[in-house]
């Protein structure tokens, strides 16, 4: 075994670990990166966040073609779908998007060892690449981001073929007929939304009564109701107990959450997407003595630094939201200290966003989450109906909803359901990031025609005085 020696050493080449690598580089650390993917960018460059917004973009395009653009005068002939092609682009997608974090690696002279790290003591990583070679690199500081995996349902066994996960349902080679969602979360709403707008007849089966756990339920409620609108079929409070596999069908079997007799439901394709768990098994964490808490995430302090000294975790695999961008700026934020600077993170205003049509966006405190610790609020509402620009691109469907502290007028938090909601939200993210009132935002001058303005009325609202409603 060789041996080589650095400043830092990350454990995890996703959104988390490249980013704090790039940081660390710039900030004159001496820094390498453990990936055991072939390509960096983990989970969400790979085979989450960034082919699903591709296939969500195409299928949108395609899905607006037979449906949507005749309102605009367009006349097209016959549409038809090249699924093929559409993979090809998303494919594209993420080898553009890879390629740029080698680049950007070799800019900021990072050393990249592919192969799985664990810890093997304190100050030593162990690569292990795949045909079992192994390598020990010295690091002054460890930092653990390797994100999270795919939560298995017992009694459904994932196949990657009638019986998929979100990794799967990217690269189908043909659009099933019907097709059942286990999970009525991000994941399974935007890849239900994907073949389903390609055809298939897409059924979401969700163990609580309500889609979206954690979003306000009033964003909640409403987009399901679109989503149902555009044909999607829902089974609340309803869940799956086994699955039987046979050549040409997936037979599920269904019963109450709460119990009771069974029913039966068949699909070409199952997508199974209950969740994500942190991926800390492996990584010689027990070994060394680092803690965990009940749900195996990583216990860290205010400098993501663990309870064994010199090694620290971010990302999906301590608590908190598992968001590619709150682990990129935790990244960032734990670099920074480690090179001697302060930095913080406001957890209360990091923002969610679900890329259905119409998007799904928040950020900070829902209605639920006041009403439960007593806080006396404000409501601020405004539909995108009453929008200039938004009936201009005949996306009319949705809200506004900004929340406010009923005595300071400080925002707490807003939920959007419409057009480009995940880049609306950011606005009122800056805003809540600088202790923003609502009066602040609403006597912002916003720019007219923009779908923007309608952040700006419900912040009117929020003092009971909108405009154009």
């Amino acid at each position: 075994m060789s041996e080589q020696s650095f400043d830092l050493v990350v454990v995890g080449g996703g959104p988390g670990g490249y980013v704090a690598a790039i940081r660390a580089a710039q900030l004159g650390l001496k820094t390498a990166c453990v990936e055991m993917r072939e390509t960096l960018g983990g989970t969400c460059l790979n085979v989450g966040c960034i082919p699903s917004k591709a296939l969500l973009t195409s299928s949108h395009k395609y899905h607006e073609a037979q449906h949507g653009l005749a309102v605009h005068g367009v006349k097209l002939g016959s549409v038809s779908l090249d699924l093929k092609a559409m993979m090809g682009h998303k494919d594209k997608v993420v080898k553009d998007n890879t390629v740029g974090i080698d680049f950007l690696f070799k800019k900021n002279k990072i050393t990249r060892f592919k192969g799985k790290g664990s810890i093997a003591a304190a100050g030593q990583v162990l690569v292990t690449s795949a045909d079992g070679k192994q390598e020990k690199i010295s690091a002054k500081k460890i930092l653990i981001a390797t994100g999270s995996d795919v939560m298995p349902l017992p009694g459904v066994t994932i196949d990657e073929k009638q019986i998929v996960s979100s990794t799967g349902a990217l690269s189908l080679s043909s659009v099933p007929k019907k097709m059942v969602v286990i999970g009525g979360g991000v994941i399974g709403l935007e890849l239900g939304s994907v073949w389903q707008r390609l055809g298939s007849d897409v059924t979401v089966v969700e163990f609580l009564d309500r889609l979206m756990p954690g979003m306000d339920a009033d964003l909640a409620n409403n987009a399901k109701k679109i989503l149902e609108k555009q044909g999607m079929k829902f089974r609340l409070s309803s869940k799956v107990t086994g699955a039987k596999t046979m050549p040409n069908k997936v037979t599920l079997s269904v019963e109450a959450a709460a119990g009771g007799s069974p029913e039966t439901l068949d699909a070409d394709v199952v997508l199974v997407c209950i969740g994500r768990s942190p991926y800390t098994q492996g990584l010689g964490l027990e070994a060394v003595g680092v803690k965990l808490d009940e749900r195996k995430r990583i216990a860290v302090g205010h400098n993501f630094e663990t309870n064994v000294a010199g090694i620290y975790a971010i990302g999906d695999v301590i608590a908190g939201p598992m968001l590619a961008h709150k682990a990129e700026d935790e990244g960032v934020v734990c670099a920074e200290m480690m090179a001697g600077q302060s930095g913080h993170i406001n957890y209360d205003a990091i923002p969610s966003v679900v890329y259905t049509h119409p998007e799904i966006a928040s950020v900070g405190k829902t209605e639920e989450e006041l009403k439960k610790a007593g806080v006396t609020y404000k409501t601020g509402k405004f539909p995108f109906s009453a929008n200039g620009r938004a009936r201009a691109m005949n996306d009319i469907d949705g809200f506004v909803k900004i929340l406010a502290d009923a005595k300071t007028d400080k925002v707490l938090g807003c939920h959007i359901l419409g057009p480009d909601a995940g880049t609306l939200i950011a606005e009122v993210v800056l805003a809540m990031e600088f202790s923003a009132s609502s009066e602040d935002i609403a006597r912002t001058c916003h720019a007219h025609p923009t779908l923007n303005e309608v952040v700006k009325e419900a912040a009117l609202a929020v003092d009971g005085r909108p405009i154009h409603i």
